[in-house]
């Protein structure tokens, strides 16, 4: 496995298509509403992007600092686990896309309510935070949700409930569909 691979199978390209689902459906429904702006749906999906690399990097982290993914891990070779990448340098990975996902999210943010209301901003801007400390602690610190019950709950909250109704108020400024 050389270091591009062992990138590419860190961010697991395989979960990207159904984390961008949740977009796809607050799109389809802003649409349906005659609310469909190409601005907000690219900064959606690229915000949607970066966080779920962010959790899959902090997964591989996690995992390997657990001792979940050891060298008797069956399934495909992790990126640290490999050894093709060290802590510090997924430890960086980490942080370069929490940047990402905030810059993203900013952006996505300004572009959906630069006319409107900052309260609107705000609690959006506390929501992404939230969504990226969701992303971390999934597998990271001292008691990651991600091995218990309730990680299933996050998933379903930030990748279900807040990425489709996220994305379609985003666009309409609305939960009502007409």
């Amino acid at each position: 496995m050389n270091k591009l691979t062992a990138w590419l199978t860190s961010f697991r390209l395989h979960t990207l298509p159904l984390a961008i689902s949740c977009t796809v459906l607050g799109s389809f429904l802003a649409a349906h509403n005659g609310q469909f702006h190409w601005n907000i749906a690219i900064g959606a999906v690229l915000t949607t992007l970066f966080l779920q690399i962010l959790s899959n990097l902090a997964n591989d982290y996690g995992d390997m600092k657990t001792g979940v993914d050891d060298r008797e891990r069956l399934g495909p070779r992790r990126g640290l686990q490999s050894g093709r990448i060290t802590r510090a340098q997924m430890k960086r990975a980490i942080l370069l896309f929490v940047l990402f996902s905030l810059l993203s999210g900013s952006w996505l943010i300004y572009e959906a309510f630069a006319t409107t209301d900052a309260w609107h901003m705000l609690a959006f801007f506390l929501l992404g935070c939230g969504a990226i400390l969701a992303a971390i602690k999934y597998t990271m610190g001292k008691n990651p949700y991600g091995y218990s019950g309730s990680g299933d709950v996050f998933v379903f909250l930030f990748f279900g409930l807040v990425g489709v109704l996220g994305t379609f108020f985003l666009r309409t400024q609305t939960l009502r569909l007409k």
